[in-house]
């Protein structure tokens, strides 16, 4: 009963946060068809600030703890979980889902993937409770961003092979593909912002500390304003979702979950470190990975994979999920 009441505290603790407020009020602005809008280069400049300042601090976090032997395991286990979580995904959209293959393999390499914003929100969160956690999480965010994109693509080269066809990229396409995926500007600001953090340490931080510590929390909310009404626009895409789809994008995450938990306690870290491995693992990006299928995999519906990753499980994740992760990782570790 005990832990039952702590995690109702917690989870309406979330709900009434500035930060989940923030996206309630973006969704309902859109959906009664409000005129507010954020304009696309005030977005894209939040976006830049928020990944780069994570990025930043977790490298200023690893120059405290030192980069000792430690690192590598959870390196090599946060890109199994990016390249696994596909295998996992593929199955469950096939037989429980009812997704034709290809959706299936696009879908899937969302889930194996991650949201950075998500991230940043458990991160928050963490500090509102005052709850430490492990800098190198962050190297385990970028070393996440793609592996799950190559599985993806892989299912997917199966399954037109299976249906008789061929991947639309040829030769050339898939240079540029590999490109993007290496050069992406989410993984380009997070691990350039780590080594920058890492390199530079406390005393070079302490010079831009003012810029990226007091406005995070508020530009965060301004980004997740706009994420609402992100959501909100894609209202139409819920159309194409089947239950069994809806469903699929609230269970994945708790799959994802159990796994970025048991690989926490597997690798010793803290409660902390385990609640934004769990998150990382529970979420779908909807940004890095949209962007490489829409290249490489043209057959797919972006209604159906964005609509899945942005408008059930970022919310789900955003409102339910973290203190439900932060409470099994208490309980866990």
């Amino acid at each position: 009963m005990a832990v039952m009441d702590s995690l109702i505290d917690a989870a309406l603790g979330n709900l009434l946060s500035p930060l989940v407020l923030s996206f309630v009020l973006g969704l309902v602005a859109g959906l009664v068809k409000s005129d507010l809008d954020m304009p696309e280069v005030v977005g894209k400049a939040i976006a830049i600030y928020l990944m780069f300042a994570i990025g930043l601090k977790g490298g200023v976090e690893m120059g405290h703890a030192g980069l000792g032997l430690a690192i590598l395991p959870a390196l090599l286990a946060a890109l199994a979980l990016s390249f696994g979580m596909p295998y996992i995904a593929y199955p469950l959209l096939r037989r429980l889902a009812g997704a034709d293959r290809v959706n299936a393999a696009a879908v899937a390499a969302h889930y194996g993937s991650v949201s950075v914003v998500t991230f940043v929100a458990a991160t928050q969160m963490l500090a509102r409770d005052g709850t430490g956690y492990e800098g190198y999480l962050v190297a385990m965010l970028a070393v996440m961003e793609t592996p799950a994109i190559i599985a993806g693509l892989l299912l997917a080269g199966r399954a037109l092979a299976l249906e008789g066809g061929a991947m639309a990229a040829d030769g050339g396409d898939r240079r540029e593909l590999l490109r993007e995926v290496l050069a992406n500007g989410s993984v380009m600001l997070l691990v350039g912002g780590f080594v920058i953090g890492w390199v530079s340490g406390s005393e070079g931080y302490a010079a831009v500390q003012p810029f990226f510590e007091t406005p995070f929390k508020g530009v965060l909310c301004l980004f997740l304003l706009e994420m609402g009404l992100l959501v909100s626009r894609r209202v139409s895409g819920f159309q194409m979702l089947r239950p069994r789809l809806i469903a699929f994008g609230l269970y994945m995450p708790l799959i994802g979950a159990s796994l970025g938990l048991a690989v926490a306690w597997a690798l010793g870290l803290s409660v902390g470190g385990g609640t934004l491995l769990a998150t990382l693992a529970a979420s779908a990006s909807y940004i890095a990975v949209p962007a490489a299928m829409r290249l490489a995999l043209p057959q797919a519906d972006p209604a159906l994979y964005v609509t899945l990753s942005l408008g059930v499980t970022f919310p789900f994740n955003l409102i339910a999920g973290l203190p439900l992760y932060a409470a099994l990782a208490r309980a866990i570790l």
